[in-house]
């Protein structure tokens, strides 16, 4: 016989039935809801933190699966292939600047960057800025008229050049893999002030990562995914 492991069950009831529980029951049920009460209101930054943070988790784990996605692709001397080489890495750009500038997540500076990573992360901002998010002069695309003149006709030929990384860029895997891990790390800082702060454990879910995911250190990746 498989030993199933045991779960904490929950019951939940609207504020209002409280007043239908014999009086010993609705003491305690009062007693355990202000004491929650006066937890949750001393923690309160961290958990304003902590919210913030949360919300970065879904485009982190984006940025992991797209970059997965560009490593595992195999080249094909095809247009069809280089437009979706462009897609994905058009995907990979947009979603790492939406995760470096926060907005409504936790944003991440470029000091908090080792220094190694820098040059990487500015290539990946004049990528997003010049190539995709405007047309503006980027040097991995070169495009020019030639106009020739022959029999009283004018002939337009378009000289084109697109430079790309065939899975990405070498340098993009370490970027993101160290974002994994200082999420993952500013998660459990954030724990570990509620915790001193509360006297209370606070456990966020967690589990195996997905198989696309490298093996190593458990990341931010991992802990969305069950949370």
């Amino acid at each position: 016989m498989e030993k199933t492991e045991k779960q904490d069950e929950y019951v939940v009831f609207p504020a209002e039935a409280i007043q239908y529980l014999p009086e010993e029951w609705k003491k305690h049920v009062y007693a355990l809801k202000e004491e929650g009460q006066a937890v949750l209101e001393a923690a309160d930054d961290n958990l304003k933190i902590l919210n913030r943070l949360v919300h970065a988790f879904p485009t982190m784990a984006s940025l992991r699966y797209i970059q997965h996605r560009l490593v595992s692709t195999k080249f094909e001397a095809t247009t069809e292939w280089v437009l979706e080489n462009d897609m994905l890495t058009l995907a990979f750009v947009t979603t790492y600047v939406r995760l470096i500038d926060g907005g409504i997540g936790s944003g991440v500076s470029r000091r908090a960057l080792p220094a190694e990573l820098r040059p990487v992360h500015d290539k990946i901002i004049g990528l997003r800025n010049k190539r995709y998010a405007h047309n503006d002069a980027h040097d991995s695309i070169t495009g020019s008229l030639d106009i020739g003149f022959e029999d009283g006709k004018f002939d337009i030929r378009v000289n084109f050049n697109m430079g790309f990384h065939v899975g990405g860029a070498l340098e993009w895997e370490p970027l993101v893999v160290f974002l994994d891990e200082l999420m993952f790390r500013r998660l459990h800082a954030q724990l570990d002030k509620l915790r001193e702060k509360t006297g209370r454990e606070w456990i966020f879910p967690s589990g195996p990562p997905p198989k696309w995911v490298p093996s190593g250190p458990k990341s931010s990746t991992s802990a969305e995914d069950d949370a």
